[in-house]
């Protein structure tokens, strides 16, 4: 089940095990559209796949000495492009 979905689509959900389901605060059973939650796209995904495809800061900070402000803007811009804001 993606948790993140559901309490996403689902605002009265506060808890969730997979075998059981989904439940309120006050223990009862929601009713989940699974075809809903396997359809949701986390609007923050650009933003993992950016910080896994950034250089390290280290590597940043050697881009800035040794090349110069614009070639770091060129390696950060290129990432920012492969993965755009929604």
């Amino acid at each position: 089940m993606n948790h993140n979905a559901i309490y996403a689509l689902y605002s009265n959900v506060v808890t969730i095990d997979d075998t059981a389901g989904a439940f309120d605060a006050q223990g009862n059973k929601v009713e989940i559209d699974l075809t809903a939650v396997n359809a949701w796209v986390d609007p923050d995904t650009y933003k993992y796949q950016r910080a896994a495809e950034y250089p390290s800061i280290p590597d940043q900070l050697d881009t800035l000495y040794h090349s110069g402000l614009d070639a770091w803007k060129a390696e950060i811009k290129t990432v920012k492009d492969k993965y755009p804001k929604p």
